[in-house]
């Protein structure tokens, strides 16, 4: 997409949360976190838990799920692409995938694990290039991390392409059954 980058390392870090854990049908629980640590965009994080939710059950559905995503100012959006990827600057999306590799095949196990780093300030340049709307591009960033940690890489342009390819279909489909505007709210705290 546009220079995001999937690593496998830990980070901690401090803010605002809003968690949800639902129980699945085989009483393993799954979680899904939101911390907004920016003031760029209002954003109403309980629409973007139904929108990321579809994606989660309907799209590309993982059997459980522990995902933390982190709305950040450009600043902070730019330690963090320093302190873990030594590149200067914020960028989009960086992802941290955590999830479980069998040590014979390498193939990911079925749930999904990670944290998402989404600056929303680079979300609303990028809109303005890309003719949408902040919200589309916020997100198409989630959906992207989502893709890596489903095993997705862009690195390579072949593999690019299909992993824009898939995004862009889900993409679609949430435009079909959601208003992606709806991210913006006016009526919280941001």
């Amino acid at each position: 997409m546009r220079g995001k980058q999937v690593f496998s390392v830990q980070c901690s870090v401090s803010g605002n949360a809003a968690t949800a854990t639902p129980a699945t049908e085989q009483g393993i629980r799954s979680t899904l976190t939101f911390r907004n640590r920016q003031r760029d965009r209002r954003l109403n994080l309980p629409f973007l838990r139904r929108v990321l939710r579809q994606v989660l059950t309907e799209q590309i559905p993982a059997t459980t799920h522990d995902l933390c995503f982190h709305f950040v100012t450009a600043e902070e959006m730019a330690r963090v692409n320093w302190q873990f990827l030594k590149h200067e600057g914020s960028t989009d999306v960086i992802t941290f995938d955590y999830g479980e590799r069998s040590a014979a095949s390498g193939q990911r196990s079925a749930g999904l694990s990670g944290e998402a780093f989404i600056g929303v300030a680079d979300a609303v340049k990028q809109a303005s290039e890309f003719k949408t709307s902040w919200q589309s591009e916020v997100v198409r960033y989630a959906v992207h991390a989502l893709l890596h940690l489903r095993g997705y890489d862009d690195l390579q342009p072949a593999k690019r392409r299909v992993m824009k390819r898939e995004e862009n279909r889900l993409m679609r489909e949430l435009a079909a059954v959601f208003d992606l505007d709806q991210l913006e709210t006016q009526n919280s705290k941001p």
